[in-house]
């Protein structure tokens, strides 16, 4: 027992004990599936929450955006805060804000209480996700056991996007959309609940909180994913565009100066030195940008071109879960014997050519011709990525630095993924613009009175005029991803050295440094 666990904890150690580390791994699991579900859950839903809620086309990408950002920009102050003040303790209390974000979440009467929840919901996964997977360093002894936990946690977290389409759909089908929200309620309490119970408490390391530098990247990133989103609707030379350019470069400037001179930053600077940790940081990066913007491009395609309804939409993703989870469970399995490089490259060439497969999607194109092939290859990359990237950011990290480290990793995944969807939006934006000007003289030739007055209402072109211009936009979003993830393989390639005690490590067999 460690000298800061006061008596009571020691009791609730030994019945952690003796309650083995399969409740431990299916809790720590499950907070994880809640949070990663929660980004793609509620994509289902944009239609009937536009509908609601009153959100313009344009803004409706904030609810994505509003939880993904706080979430990525405060995952570092997250997994500083499990560090000093206890992982287990830190952990409850971010599954609970959890909760309750996502009941006030579910009771929004307008568009600025529902991005208000978001938010919230954002803060809340931000001190559980890195916690949670800081906690498994702590409950898990390192070697098999330990790669198989972290199988387990990437598969949820890889995974977790497509289950969230599934439930997203069925929620909304059945009940409404804002069950979707409501969800994470009874499952946040039973969370919170079993941790005492089966988890132990971790070792308290002295610190401060650098506020400062999570103020100053979260703001610095929510400029400029705005810039971003801003640009697709007014373009490039827009004064407010420019200005949130020139205001997010001020604030991540000072972010990188911030943490250069805190003695105990959010983002310990020092582990970028180690060549195959930032390169896994980077990987990550650029393998966001692409996963998030699969999902967002995909579901609106099945939806608004193929016609599916938002159970058959949630349901054409669930293959995309099972080859994720199969992907991290044969990779984990071999990782000792092979180690993570060749399992990096792979998967990102795999998911590379996925996303190169759905740009050939056009009005015309099925789900089983078209889509399921490119989703199911892209899957199998991903899931030998994302465990392969887990381990790989872990290694050679001081206990006391583990919370950080993880935060740091989630943070490139969470930040990516709306840094990325930002862009391909923009992308998505300016393709769909030049092909309603293609399609505008045709539909005008031939379309209704009423079509007219409602396209002047809308600014949306009905029916296959629509359809045409959405297939457009979106086919240039997957040309762009592709490259994203085309560049994650040549960090992989270039960058990750796997040395003689990482495989070690894997196996179990290396024994640790005298301290």
């Amino acid at each position: 027992m460690d000298a800061n666990t006061s008596p009571s904890t020691s009791g609730t150690e030994g019945k952690v004990r003796e309650g083995g580390s399969g409740l431990a791994l299916l809790v720590i699991a499950s907070c994880q599936l809640m949070v990663v579900l929660d980004i793609t859950i509620v994509n289902i839903a944009l239609p009937h929450i536009q509908t609601a809620l009153g959100f313009s086309t344009e803004s409706l990408s904030w609810v994505v955006s509003a939880y993904t950002l706080t979430f990525g920009g405060l995952l570092l102050l997250g997994g500083r805060t499990g560090d000093i003040l206890g992982r287990r303790r830190v952990f409850v209390f971010g599954v609970l804000l959890f909760g309750l974000a996502s009941l006030l979440g579910g009771f929004s009467q307008n568009a600025g209480q529902l991005l208000a929840a978001r938010a919230l919901q954002g803060v809340g996964g931000a001190i559980a996700s890195p916690t949670a997977l800081a906690l498994i360093t702590t409950t898990f002894r390192e070697g098999p056991e330990r790669n198989r936990a972290f199988g387990v946690f990437a598969g949820v977290s890889a995974g977790g996007g497509a289950i969230g389409l599934l439930a997203g759909g069925v929620l909304v089908e059945w009940l409404n959309w804002r069950w979707v929200l409501f969800v994470n309620v009874p499952i946040a309490l039973l969370i919170a609940l079993m941790a005492p119970r089966v988890i132990r408490e971790s070792e308290r390391h002295p610190g401060h909180f650098d506020f400062v530098g999570a103020l100053t990247s979260t703001l610095g990133m929510v400029s400029l994913v705005y810039g971003f989103i801003r640009a697709s609707q007014e373009g490039w030379g827009d004064p407010y565009t420019l200005a949130s350019f020139g205001v997010a470069v001020v604030l991540l400037v000072t972010f990188i100066m911030v943490e250069r001179r805190s003695p105990q930053p959010i983002t310990p600077l020092h582990m970028f030195a180690d060549r195959n940790r930032a390169g896994t940081y980077g990987i990550m990066l650029f393998l966001a940008c692409a996963i998030f913007g699969m999902f967002f491009f995909l579901t609106l395609f099945v939806q608004n071109v193929l016609g599916f309804s938002p159970i058959r939409a949630g349901l054409a993703f669930l293959p995309v879960s099972a080859v994720i989870a199969v992907g991290a469970g044969v990779t984990s399995q071999l990782l000792p014997k092979f180690g993570p490089k060749p399992f990096m490259v792979a998967g990102a060439l795999l998911a590379a050519c996925g996303l190169g497969w759905l740009t050939f999607t056009d009005v015309h194109s099925t789900y089983l011709g078209s889509i399921l092939g490119p989703m199911l290859l892209f899957a199998l990359g991903m899931g030998m990525q994302f465990v392969s990237l887990t381990l790989m950011a872990l290694s050679n990290v001081p206990d006391r630095e583990s919370g950080a480290a993880s935060g740091l990793l989630n943070a490139m995944q969470q930040v990516g993924g709306s840094l990325g969807l930002s862009i391909l939006v923009t992308l998505y934006g300016t393709a769909s613009r030049n092909e309603a000007t293609k399609q505008l003289p045709a539909f005008m030739a031939n379309a209704t009175p009423e079509q007219k007055a409602a396209f002047r209402h809308t600014g949306r072109l009905p029916g296959p005029y629509g359809a045409q211009v959405l297939t457009s936009g979106v086919t240039a979003a997957f040309i762009v991803a592709a490259l994203f993830t085309l560049v994650a393989a040549v960090i992989a390639l270039v960058v990750i050295q796997v040395r003689p005690s990482d495989l070690e490590r894997l196996k179990g067999t290396h024994t640790p440094a005298a301290v």
